[in-house]
C-alpha cells in the first residue's frame, strides 16, 4: 500500500504547487491580456501609464539586462571556474568564500539597492542611470551565478577529467574541452536563474536606475524598468491594475524566450565543443 500512498501524496504536492502558478496566471491573463497588442509594445506610456505602452520601459529593462549580465557573467563563471578547478575544495580559503557567497545570496534586495546607490549613484558620479541599476543588479545576482555555476562545474562526469588527463591534457585544455562543454546546460541554467532575478528585480532598481518614462538615448541616462513600472502601476497609479496585469505579462514572456534562448545556445554549443573535441 505504500507505493499508492506515496504516489497520490506526490500527486497532491504537484497539484499544491501547480495550483498557485496557475491561478497567478488566470489572473493576469484576465486583466491584462485585453490590454496586449502591437500598440502596447510601440507606443510610449501616457496618463502616468493608464494608457499607451511600454516602448521605453521595454528598451530601459533590456538596456539595465545587458549592462547586468555583461558584468556579471564573466566574473561569475571565472569566479565559479577558479573556485571548482584551481582551488582545493578542502582548503579553508575554499570554505570561507563559499561561505561568504552563501551569505551574499541571503542579503535582501534593498541592501543591494542602498549599496547601489550610495557606490555607484553618489560615489562614482553616476547618478539615477541605467548603468547604476545594471551595475548594481549584477552585484546582486553574482553570489548565486557563482554557486550554481560552481555545482555545475562539479555535476561533471570524473571520468571524462580522467580521460583528460590520459590524453595528456592540460589543465586549460581539460576546462575548454571536456570541462565546460560537458556543464554547459549547467551554467545555462545559472544565467538563466541570475537573468530572471534580475528582470524581477524592483527595490535596487528603484535606488538607481530610477523611475523615468521617457525613451532613453544612452546608458547614462535614467530608466524605468518593467518590474519598477509593475510595481508603481499597482501601488502608486489608480486603476493601473489591469495595465500593470498586462506588464506583468509582458516580462513573463521576455523571461520565457530569454530562457529558451539560453538553453538552445547552451546545447549548440556543447555540441560544437564537443564534436571539436571529438
Amino acid at each position: 500500500m505504500r507505493d499508492p500512498i506515496f504516489m497520490a501524496a506526490g500527486i497532491c504536492l504537484v497539484l499544491l504547487m501547480v495550483l498557485p502558478l496557475g491561478t497567478m496566471l488566470l489572473d493576469l491573463l484576465q486583466l491584462g491580456l485585453p490590454h496586449l497588442g502591437l500598440d502596447f509594445l510601440l507606443e510610449a506610456p501616457r496618463d502616468a501609464g493608464r494608457a499607451g505602452g511600454v516602448a521605453p520601459l521595454l528598451v530601459s529593462t533590456g538596456w539595465i539586462l545587458l549592462v547586468c549580465m555583461a558584468a556579471a557573467v564573466p566574473v561569475g563563471l571565472g569566479c565559479a571556474v577558479f573556485l571548482s578547478e584551481w582551488l582545493s575544495p578542502g582548503s579553508a580559503a575554499s570554505r570561507w568564500i563559499g561561505l561568504s557567497l552563501d551569505i551574499l545570496s541571503g542579503v535582501p534586495s534593498i541592501v543591494f539597492g542602498l549599496f547601489g546607490y550610495q557606490v555607484f549613484a553618489i560615489t562614482l558620479g553616476m547618478g539615477f542611470s541605467i548603468l547604476s541599476g545594471g551595475l548594481a543588479l549584477a552585484c546582486m545576482v553574482l553570489p548565486l551565478l557563482v554557486r550554481t555555476s560552481q555545482q555545475a562545474l562539479a555535476a561533471v562526469d570524473v571520468r571524462y577529467r580522467d580521460a583528460g588527463r590520459a590524453l595528456a591534457l592540460t589543465k586549460t585544455g581539460m576546462l575548454g574541452r571536456v570541462v565546460l562543454p560537458s556543464a554547459a546546460p549547467g551554467l545555462a541554467a545559472a544565467v538563466v536563474l541570475a537573468t530572471g532575478r534580475a528582470l524581477g528585480e524592483t527595490a535596487v532598481l528603484l535606488f538607481t536606475a530610477g523611475y523615468v518614462m521617457r525613451m532613453p538615448d544612452a546608458v547614462t541616462d535614467s530608466g524605468r524598468a518593467l518590474s519598477v513600472h509593475i510595481y508603481d502601476l499597482a501601488a502608486n497609479v489608480t486603476g493601473g491594475l489591469e495595465r500593470a496585469s498586462a506588464t506583468a505579462l509582458l516580462l513573463l514572456a521576455l523571461i520565457l524566450l530569454t530562457t529558451l534562448g539560453l538553453h538552445y545556445s547552451a546545447r549548440v554549443w556543447q555540441k560544437r565543443m564537443l564534436a571539436l573535441g571529438g
